[in-house]
């Protein structure tokens, strides 16, 4: 397998002579990703995109939690260099570019042996960074007061993409604060949603 690590826009070569040049970048990182490429042979069906993202989460939450990391969210999109699987992770602390590579590294090897030699893909392991997703449903809960972009399925009084403060959620019902008015979003509506300026959690 082919890995680089991401730093700031530039790829670099994890070859033997690199290893002092990358101990001393490490410091200077604030958004850890690894990066790993399958052959790439043709593009994935939505059904193989939800199977992906769905084994994926299977796989990883597991081993995370022996990792002691928590793994934040998992999406799989089209984008122009190809299909990405990307996972978000993170730990008390912020997470370190060796917790990305080996995330990467464990977890690309159980999808070798689970899924097809055909379903090609770039595999991406990264720290959540100031637009932390909101993958979970608690994460509505656990990160009230904190400004949150929310995008929705259906509009909601004429909006599909919506910013506030995140003001909590209950019985599925999540509460957006903007300025002098109170949006609830159903649950179930929300396509996407992240945290804004997000710097750790105190």
């Amino acid at each position: 397998r082919e890995a680089r690590f991401f730093f700031f826009g530039k790829w670099i070569e994890t070859t033997n002579n690199k290893r002092n040049q990358l101990k001393l970048m490490r410091s200077n990182v604030s958004k850890k990703q690894f990066k790993k490429t399958r052959p790439k042979k043709h593009g994935l069906s939505q059904a193989q995109v939800v199977a992906l993202t769905d084994l994926t989460l299977k796989l990883g939450q597991p081993l995370c939690i022996a990792e002691g990391i928590e793994l934040i969210h998992v999406e799989c999109h089209s984008e122009p260099r190809g299909q990405v699987l990307r996972l978000y992770i993170d730990k008390p602390g912020g997470v370190k570019l060796d917790d990305c590579v080996n995330i990467s590294r464990q977890i690309g090897d159980l999808l070798d042996v689970q899924t097809e030699q055909e379903t090609a893909y770039l595999l991406e392991v990264s720290s959540p960074g100031p637009d932390r997703p909101l993958g979970k449903p608690d994460d509505f809960s656990r990160f009230t007061g904190h400004q949150a972009r929310v995008r929705m399925a259906a509009p909601i009084n004429g909006q599909k993409n919506v910013t506030g403060i995140l003001a909590g959620m209950q019985n599925g019902i999540v509460t957006l604060r903007m300025k002098d008015t109170s949006i609830a979003i159903p649950l179930s509506h929300i396509k996407h949603a992240r945290l804004i300026g997000y710097q750790g959690e105190s």
